[in-house]
């Protein structure tokens, strides 16, 4: 498994805005499986970007690091 960090907004049917982008992180086999798990959400993804490394290292420093519940 991976873990994945996915940019989003909560209002599915605005245009996106950076400024009310959140973030979420999630485990998973893919990027697919990552969009599949969360199809059923009323968001706006705006981009699910991989986690690996130095980078992956440097994001479970934050306050903000939890991986969610796919359910």
């Amino acid at each position: 498994m991976m873990i994945y960090k996915v940019y989003y907004q909560d209002d599915e049917s605005e245009m996106l805005v950076r400024e009310k982008t959140k973030a979420l992180y999630l485990e998973a086999e893919n990027e697919r499986a990552v969009r599949q798990a969360l199809k059923d959400r009323p968001i706006n993804i705006e981009l699910v970007q991989l986690l690996t490394g130095s980078y992956l290292e440097y994001e479970k420093q934050s306050e903000n690091f939890k991986i969610q519940e796919t359910v």
